[in-house]
């Protein structure tokens, strides 16, 4: 039998309930579909933080490096650590030092499910440039707590990094309705977005089959809301895809639903996978956050695994308990009772 050996990193707040819930659907759908899965539970987090003075220990990522897959619920607790010191203590270095460069954010209605729009029916998958852009960590902060103090924060865009992500998204297209948003801002910034525009002018005469529109990131804001139907695949940077992956969550209903895959493509490295709603200090512990973006993402997991058949039995029993009502309402259905009715939906 084969056995995929899983990280979990379940974190802060709801994502400790959620991770707990994704993993009995995914051990279910295991079990039906003839593989297993063995989970090791790490409890880095906040709480980790608090006690230790780090995220995750020094050797962490080499202790995670030797894992077929990470599974994250969620990381954060402002009142007691700054979001700019847990995420740059976990998230963003696991997503660099594995070479997770493809984020990628599948935004659709799910039956049952009344987004905010007129729109019945869209397809989006958002893939995001995920190690460096905007969010690359190089700058500093001169003159601290002075009247000239200064804060500088530089945006790192390689030829490599953005062709790789573009060349990533054309791939996606092809296997999807072939069509490509390449986003920039590049009125704006003359620099980095005219260089993403280049590239993608580059590699688009080698998809001459793949449709491809350049838009504006304001632009491309409105047509998620205007006319999410028209778009397929999406490609922008580090800070354009965050912004406008939350579009893309709110228009497909909420936070709850907000699936994601931080993907290494040459698998040199495991990837991560976790849902984007964050740790909700607020409804920790109440027992009545919603499973279903980990579970999708879950699912996006075994997907990549090689489990096709899992994955897709996993989505199906996502659309089922949705269809029924349960999950599309938030604080209405506890986790529990969700959780049971995908794995209801599955055996």
């Amino acid at each position: 039998m084969k056995f995929c050996s899983i990280a979990l990193i379940p974190g802060d707040g709801i994502g400790r309930d959620v991770t707990a819930a994704a993993w009995t659907v995914l051990e279910t759908a295991a079990k039906h579909c003839g593989f297993g899965l063995t989970g090791t539970e790490f409890p880095w987090s906040c709480r980790f933080f608090k006690e230790t003075g780090r995220m995750m220990p020094e050797d962490g990522i080499e202790t995670l490096r030797g894992f077929d897959a990470i599974l994250l619920g969620a990381v954060g607790w402002p009142a007691e650590v700054p979001d700019s010191v847990s995420l740059h203590g976990l998230l963003l270095p696991i997503r660099k030092a594995f070479v997770q460069y493809a984020n990628t954010r599948p935004h659709r209605l799910l039956p049952g499910v009344t987004g905010p729009l007129r729109a019945e029916s869209f397809d989006i998958l958002c893939i995001r440039e995920n190690t460096e852009g905007e969010y690359s960590g190089a700058g500093g902060r001169v003159h601290q707590g002075t009247l000239d103090e200064v804060a500088v924060e530089t945006s790192i865009f390689t030829r490599a990094g953005v062709e790789r992500i573009l060349r990533f998204g054309f791939e996606q297209a092809r296997t999807r309705r072939g069509k490509l948003a390449s986003v920039t801002k590049s009125n704006a910034q003359k620099y980095s977005m005219v260089f993403w525009d280049e590239i993608t002018r580059k590699l688009a005469a080698e998809y001459s089959d793949v449709e491809v529109t350049s838009y504006h990131v304001d632009a491309l804001a409105a047509r998620m809301i205007m006319a999410p139907e028209s778009l397929d695949v999406i490609a922008a940077s580090n800070l354009f895809g965050d912004i406008l992956t939350d579009i893309g969550a709110a228009i497909q209903g909420g936070l709850g639903y907000a699936a994601s895959a931080n993907i290494n493509p040459d698998r040199s490295a495991p990837s991560m996978f976790e849902p984007v709603h964050g740790s909700a200090p607020d409804i920790a512990h109440l027992g009545i956050a919603n499973p279903i973006a980990t579970i999708w993402s879950g699912a996006m997991m075994l997907d990549h695994l090689g489990e096709k058949d899992a994955a897709g039995r996993v989505m199906k029993a996502i659309e089922a308990t949705t269809a029924r009502g349960l999950g599309t309402i938030a604080g209405k259905d506890s986790t529990n009772t969700i959780t049971a009715a995908v794995i209801a939906a599955l055996n």
